[in-house]
């Protein structure tokens, strides 16, 4: 009796062994994903177009919650202090995860240290625009005219220390021409004045200029990504265009609590990669004049670490300071 006593301990003990040694169903509850911006912005859009698709094939829900504020540090605050189980994710950003380390004096969040990457989900080009009475039809005539009559031309943005503003002062810095930056309170209001010739120039995303540019309201120069942009692939990049090695985007992409399990990382990458590779999502994403990235975490966490001191050094020269 003892034997078998013992045989069936064993057995009990070999499977229990075997049921806790059995992956984790992921997700068995809703995931929050959580978006530092105002709902229909385009962080917001593509947190609901990713996590709708996602839902469709998982047995829970993805809950997108806005958390809008101090150019996403609110939202980047809360998700670094969630508990590390893959159920809370961050739509980080090139402002959260990169520039605004260097644009505000102190962050309840570090950008590295506090999350670990695991998408890098989609790039929003933007595109070099001019008015239409600028006498510059290429980025070397642009170049030329600016030098040629240094503090004279005006490069609108969206605010101090917006995306638009730093790309201006990497243009600034790459070609050592002289322009004048001119903030506004919002992307419309600089598109609007570009339009009507108060301000000469602007990098703006590219869905928000595609349609003056065809209507012939402004003229476009090049895109600031690294290859051509498959929403407007006749225009050359910057590189092309004689400002070789530049690149200013707009990115967004899926972090977690750093503590989070690798394994979990990975999975969650692959369970992302699969939606993004999608005809349907892609058609999606370009709609809104985004481009689908996909990769792996380390692709994604090499990609924050060549951005963060990239724009550190931007936002030293030039003095820019969140508002």
């Amino acid at each position: 009796m003892k034997r078998v006593g013992s045989a069936l301990l064993c057995a009990a003990a070999l499977l229990s062994g075997a049921a806790s040694a059995q992956p984790v169903r992921f997700p068995e509850k809703p995931v929050r994903f959580i978006v530092g911006f105002t709902p229909g912005g385009p962080s917001d859009i593509l947190a609901r177009a990713l996590g709708q698709k996602l839902a469709e094939g998982w047995p829970q829900q993805v809950v997108v919650e806005n958390r809008p504020g101090a150019g996403g540090n609110i939202a980047a605050e809360a998700a670094a202090k969630s508990a590390p189980d893959g159920y809370t994710w961050l739509l980080g950003n090139n402002s959260i995860l990169a520039t605004n380390q260097s644009l505000y004096r102190k962050l309840a969040y570090d950008p590295v240290k506090d999350f670990a990457p695991v998408v890098l989900v989609a790039v929003q080009p933007n595109i070099l625009v001019v008015n239409p009475g600028v006498p510059a039809n290429s980025v070397k005539e642009l170049i030329a005219l600016a030098k040629s009559k240094p503090g004279t031309l005006n490069y609108a943005s969206s605010g101090s220390g917006a995306a638009a503003h730093l790309a201006g002062e990497l243009f600034k810095a790459m070609t050592g021409v002289d322009m004048v930056h001119v903030p506004y309170k919002g992307a419309q209001p600089a598109l609007t004045d570009v339009i009507a010739g108060q301000a000469q120039l602007m990098f703006a995303t590219s869905a928000s200029v595609i349609p003056y540019i065809k209507a012939g309201r402004l003229r476009a120069l090049a895109v600031t990504t690294a290859q051509r942009s498959a929403s407007v692939p006749e225009l050359p990049t910057l590189s092309e265009a004689g400002v070789p090695g530049f690149e200013a985007i707009t990115w967004h992409g899926v972090v977690v609590p750093a503590a989070t399990p690798a394994s979990l990382v990975e999975q969650l990458n692959a369970d992302i990669v699969k939606v993004l590779r999608m005809k349907d999502v892609r058609e999606r994403f370009e709609s809104l004049g985004a481009e689908v990235a996909a990769g792996t975490p380390r692709d994604f966490a090499d990609y924050i670490a060549r951005e963060i001191p990239k724009w550190a050094k931007v936002v030293k020269d030039s003095g820019a300071r969140a508002e």
